[in-house]
């Protein structure tokens, strides 16, 4: 697809409230402010005076949850408050948690799998760890259930302000789409973009939104659950054809199998904070390897430098640490440096929302 010069300068902020009506009265209203480059859109969200929060990588409250979490008992107790306040949160939010998850477990969805399933795939040690409160990780069909609703939780989470999934997804989601556009726009050797790759697309939410906006261009959605993936495929079928139908690869986002220089644009959303820091260096290479000369690289995950979360309180930081097995090695991570280390040039980074940050990066030409 090539990018349209006339769309790339301006691009969504944030969402606030307004307070104010013609008879004086108050109300709630939410106004989308508009930015015009991406370092404006990171200004708009504060960061802390720390380089990561006080609670992960290796400072002596980190440690104190950490051997919190690594006794059995309590670990148990956390894993099922922390999945209660998610679906707590998210049903407070308008968001059908339950009703989402029924939907999906009493579909045809099963009939998936044997389509997707590569049964020859070797997991990789780290990612049979238990994840979000599942004892099986991503393997099962009750994680892979509640993937998109736990999703949606995240945006709007992000944007507390927001009064809808979709008014926080303008936000979230859009200024990530945006800062693709504006780092491809700048960077590369050709505003085409003909072959996507979604690493880590999980049920295929951020795998949509890039075939939404790159309507001409090929996408493939890669995950290493079978599970996530068989709902990513029935989720897409049920929406109907499109121009470009997406392709669901289930493979290792370290070895993936793809010729090099096969995609023009490489993305990974809110996968890193799930890796050992190994992973990240290896997933970085195989893009680095995947991508053309000029393409580009989409990160998308946790700040460690966002306000919110080095403020996050005892309680919520502790439940999440215990659903994250990987939390306090991600924060220690120099992901601007790994991605230098690899060979990518042109790395910027900022955040995209109050949470999260957005790494774009180019391979040279």
């Amino acid at each position: 697809m090539a990018l349209s010069s006339h769309t790339h300068s301006f691009s969504v902020l944030s969402v606030s409230k307004t307070a104010e009506n013609g008879n004086g009265r108050r109300r709630g209203r939410m106004v989308v402010k508009m930015a015009a480059s991406t370092s404006e859109m990171a200004a708009a969200f504060e960061e802390g005076q720390l380089e990561r929060p006080k609670w992960s990588g290796k400072t002596p409250l980190s440690r104190l949850v950490g051997a919190l979490i690594a006794f059995k008992p309590l670990s148990s107790v956390l894993k099922l408050g922390a999945r209660q306040v998610l679906i707590r949160t998210a049903e407070k939010g308008d968001i059908p948690w339950r009703e989402m998850t029924k939907e999906i477990l009493e579909s045809d969805v099963y009939k998936e799998l044997e389509s997707i399933q590569n049964p020859s795939l070797v997991y990789p040690d780290y990612y049979l760890n238990p994840f979000h409160a599942y004892d099986e990780g991503n393997l099962s069909w009750l994680a892979a259930a509640e993937a998109e609703p736990a999703t949606m939780s995240m945006v709007r989470r992000a944007i507390p302000n927001a009064s809808t999934v979709d008014e926080a997804n303008q936000v979230v989601r859009g200024n990530w789409l945006q800062a693709i556009e504006q780092h491809h726009l700048q960077y590369s050797r050709t505003t085409i973009i003909r072959d996507i790759l979604d690493i880590g697309c999980s049920v295929g939410v951020s795998t949509r939104f890039l075939a939404d906006k790159f309507t001409s261009a090929n996408v493939t959605g890669l995950d290493l659950s079978p599970y996530f993936l068989s709902v990513a495929q029935y989720k897409e079928k049920k929406k109907g054809p499109r121009k470009n139908p997406i392709k669901w690869m289930h493979a290792n986002a370290e070895d993936t199998g793809f010729a090099p220089q096969s995609f023009d644009l490489v993305s990974i959303s809110y996968v890193f904070h799930e890796c050992p820091e190994r992973a990240i260096i290896n997933i970085l290479k195989e893009a680095f390897k995947l991508l053309r000369p000029g393409g580009t690289i989409v990160v998308s995950d946790q700040s460690p430098k966002s306000k919110i979360l080095q403020e996050m309180s005892p309680v919520l930081f502790t439940l999440l640490k215990s659903t994250e097995p990987f939390l306090d090695e991600y924060h220690l991570t120099d992901l601007e440096g790994r991605m230098k280390g690899v060979g990518f040039i042109n790395v910027q980074t900022g955040l995209t929302d109050p949470r999260h940050r957005t790494l774009t990066a180019t391979v040279p030409c």
